[in-house]
């Protein structure tokens, strides 16, 4: 557990939870390496951060959150609160998501997966082991994100303050630590405030690293170089200079010249990506001369450095620019320069015609200088490891030919002229990405023992994902949160396939999606699933918005499992011969569309002999109906493709162990409660009650607590299969059980009891009617599978007391009959049964 911040005293150093005082730090950084190895001994969950900083982004956008109070206190003087708004934009889930995304490939990209699902091959992102960050003394939301980069990867991450700093940063680590009960962040986090001449601190900090980022110039580059111990990286953050490049025609355009001068003037150039230079596509200079003057009176018409917020130069930085400006004007007598200047100072347009990159004073300084596109490679290219942002103003034409000359001189970005310091999430940093920096790619190649494993940390232990925590939401509620999902969210629509009532909108964003479809692709491997082998067909249903024809074709797509992409239609015979023609031997689809087409299609399908596999969703086949399949057809391997809803996206999946409705939990996308039938209590252990979900993997929606609708119980104990993921058993949906004649009755006890009495194997639907007298129950059986209604109505009342009672007590009229299995009520959408037609009203 870490220490609350507000219980600190006056100890300016954060230490793995606790502030401690100059005497306790040195002791602490004698033991860092083996520090460093407790530390990441203890798995740091990605969600688990993702969910720390979220929360912590929420109370720092809160002007009145006692957190951002506390933390206002401990701003560098002068400084606008507005930073803590600036550093809760960065710390975001979206913004987060998305950098991992970007940088390292996937939201949680430290868990060992298979890049191709046909090789055993696992790779990940492990952390590089303890990276220390070298902060600078000018920048004070640098230091926290740094560490936040650093955390991101899976990092010990021990960070350097300047002595002159506040303890914002050590007081918002603690703060962000305080988030995570288990102590797994603190552990990662240690924040020293010390000066640079403390070089033994520095020499301690240094020598276990495996990773140094150094923020700042070549100075401070020079002061940490030689504390660099040999295979450690040097991952260097320094000072950067940017230009702006204009053709000719540009350089004459009122509109770009005045978004040169908001680079110029916005951060007033003390920014990397402030342009020091802007070069114009000429050799002529007095195409220069003349752009000097006329970006002078724009520049002369923005309001002066002085009637603006923040320091203006020092007396050091007085002096360069005086001297700049003097030595400028001397060399207009040569001819070489031209210096248009304010009468106060505020600003200075100096024109050169040697167009040599030179850097400017800034504070509004500006050179503009020649460079005709030839030779822009010859003369930027020396100062390659300086260069940064280059804003860019021309044709469409123009701007994609010069874009390819400019990065060859090495610039890492370039940007619209008056966007120069824009960004956006997931950015590289001076031309690479920080999270790769801080990381190491790792590979495991596995035997044919890992066929059927997914990911091989299920093997180890299962995901912790943070507990659960608000008001239960049911379907309604969820349809309620969609309407006020942001544009940005909304990507993907899908509608349910209403088998348990109207069709509901389901909206995911594309990044959800994908995370989901790689998901259930983990779960069709641990299912028995080979993409090198199987020969599929996608015959489930497909159009109105109904997710599952799509999400399956998505799936096959991420696995590289070959697919005839059919979907559900009514021309079974034609189904039939593609699936001959093409010599399929796995069906994905759902159970009551392939029991028809292969029972409609038996001869031909028995004489091909091909199938081997079916994968099925949306229903189950009970154990007869497997026994009839496997015996008719010769299938081998009848498994549930995966078990989800719409809303949520895949939940569970089966693997080679798994039989009838137990499945492994996703628990890398969700936790699963189980609450009793009529409380909202967690039921006894191994019993039966509503499952209820939480799902930590989607964007701009909060799907937490969801009672999904199903009833299942907890499986205890690790699967034979060897994963540590959690089990459940379904056991049916809550629309399964009825309330009738006073008693509650179940739909899958019918189901049970006509298959254990009379080896029924085909489709049960129960009808619900009301009479003046008393109500009706209809157990309408398919006429395909031969069953004896009278027979099996004796069977019920033998089998289910409460039926019989509800019937002797004339309470309840109980009737069986048999009808063809197309005219079973069906959803129009999905084509899936509706178990429970219940008309009464």
């Amino acid at each position: 557990m870490t220490a609350h911040p507000a219980a600190e005293t006056h100890a300016h150093h954060y230490w793995q939870g606790a502030f401690v005082d100059d005497e306790e730090a040195a002791r602490r950084l004698a033991r860092l390496p083996a520090a460093v190895e407790d530390a990441l001994a203890a798995p740091l969950e990605t969600e688990t951060l993702l969910a720390a900083c979220d929360t912590l982004a929420v109370s720092l956008r809160d002007p009145d959150h006692p957190l951002r109070t506390r933390l206002e206190g401990h701003l560098p003087e002068d400084e606008d609160p507005a930073l803590l708004t600036e550093l809760a934009a960065a710390l975001g889930r979206p913004e987060l998501t998305r950098k991992l995304r970007r940088e390292l490939g996937a939201a949680a990209p430290g868990r060992l997966n298979r890049p191709d699902a046909r090789e055993t091959v696992y790779e990940a992102w492990a952390p590089v082991g303890l990276v220390a960050h070298i902060a600078p003394g000018n920048a004070a939301t640098v230091a926290p994100l740094s560490i936040v980069e650093g955390l991101l990867a899976g990092n010990v991450n021990i960070l350097k303050t300047s002595s002159g700093d506040t303890d914002l940063t050590q007081h918002l680590m603690a703060e962000l630590a305080a988030l995570e009960p288990t102590g797994a962040i603190a552990a990662r986090i240690i924040v020293l405030r010390f000066p640079s001449s403390r070089q033994e601190w520095l020499r301690l900090m240094c020598a276990p690293a495996d990773a140094i980022a150094v923020w700042g110039g070549e100075s401070a580059v020079e002061g940490v170089s030689a504390h660099v111990p040999p295979g450690c990286r040097l991952v260097e953050w320094g000072h950067r200079i940017s230009f702006a490049y204009l053709t000719r025609e540009a350089g004459r355009d009122p509109a770009t010249l005045d978004a040169l001068a908001d680079d110029v003037c916005q951060y007033e150039q003390q920014a990397c990506s402030s342009p020091q230079v802007v070069y114009l596509d000429t050799e002529d200079e007095q195409d220069v001369f003349a752009l000097a003057e006329r970006f002078a009176a724009v520049l002369a018409a923005r309001p002066a450095p002085a009637d603006l917020p923040g320091d203006g130069p020092d007396l050091a930085e007085q002096a360069e620019l005086s001297t700049t400006e003097l030595l400028a004007r001397l060399e207009e007598h040569l001819g070489l320069t031209r210096v248009f200047a304010a009468p106060d100072g505020s600003w200075r347009v100096m024109a050169d015609t040697r167009p040599a990159l030179t850097a400017s004073p800034l504070h509004r300084s500006v050179w503009i200088k020649p460079l005709p596109r030839k030779r822009l490679i010859a003369t930027l290219r020396p100062m390659r490891r300086y260069l940064q942002t280059a804003g860019l103003a021309g044709s469409r034409a123009d701007t994609a030919e010069l874009s390819r000359t400019i990065l060859a001189t090495g610039v890492t970005r370039i940007t619209p002229v008056g966007a120069m310091h824009a960004s956006y999430p997931g950015e590289p940093h001076d031309g690479v990405y920080a999270l790769q920096r801080y990381s190491r790619r790792v590979a495991v190649q596995a035997d044919p023992r890992f066929t059927a494993t997914a990911c091989l940390d299920d093997l180890v232990r299962p995901v912790v994902l943070p507990p659960p925590a608000g008001p239960l939401l049911g379907k309604e509620e969820v349809q309620e949160l969609n309407r006020h999902v942001a544009a940005a969210d909304a990507e993907l629509y899908f509608r349910s396939g209403g088998s348990t009532g109207a069709p509901a909108l389901s909206l995911f964003s594309y990044d959800d999606y994908d995370t989901q479809m790689h998901a259930a692709a983990r779960g069709l491997l641990a299912a028995g699933y080979d993409p090198a082998g199987d020969r599929t067909a996608n015959l489930f249903y497909c159009g109105g918005m109904y997710g599952s024809f799509i999400s399956f074709f998505s799936i096959l797509e991420r696995l590289g499992g070959i697919q005839l992409p059919l979907a559900a239609g009514p021309d079974h015979r034609a189904t039939a011969q593609t699936l001959i023609d093409h010599k399929a031997d796995t069906l994905f689809g759902m159970p009551s569309y392939l029991w028809q087409l292969l029972h409609e299609e038996a001869d031909a399908l028995r004489a091909y002999g091909g199938l081997r596999k079916i994968f099925y969703g949306g229903e189950h086949f009970t154990r007869e109906q497997q026994r009839t399949l496997k015996d008719t057809f010769g299938i081998e391997v009848i498994r549930s493709i995966t078990y989800g809803s719409t809303d949520l996206g895949p939940l569970g999946y089966q693997c080679t162990e798994s039989t009838g409705g137990i499945h492994h939990l996703h628990a890398d996308l969700h936790t699963m409660e189980i609450l009793e039938l009529d409380s909202d209590r967690p039921v006894p252990t191994g019993e039966t009650g509503r499952l209820v979900f939480t799902t930590h993997a989607r964007r701009g929606q909060n799907l937490g607590r969801y009672v999904i609708g199903d009833l299942g119980r907890a499986v205890p104990g690790r699967c034979p299969c060897g994963s540590q993921a959690p089990r459940f058993e379904l056991r049916g949906r809550t629309g399964d059980v009825m309330r009738v004649a006073t008693y509650l009755l179940n739909h899958r006890r019918f189901a049970a009891i006509a298959q254990e009495e009379s080896r029924y194997a085909g489709e049960l639907q129960i009808l619900l009617t009301a009479q003046d007298a008393r109500e009706r129950l209809t157990v309408r059986l398919e006429r395909s599978a031969a069953p004896d209604p009278l027979r099996l109505r004796d069977a019920f009342l033998a089998g289910y007391p409460e039926l019989r009672t509800a019937v002797e007590e004339r309470l309840l009229d109980l009737n069986v009959e048999v009808v063809e299995g197309t005219s079973l009520d069906r959803s129009p959408t999905s084509g899936k049964l509706r178990s429970v037609v219940d008309t009464r009203r």
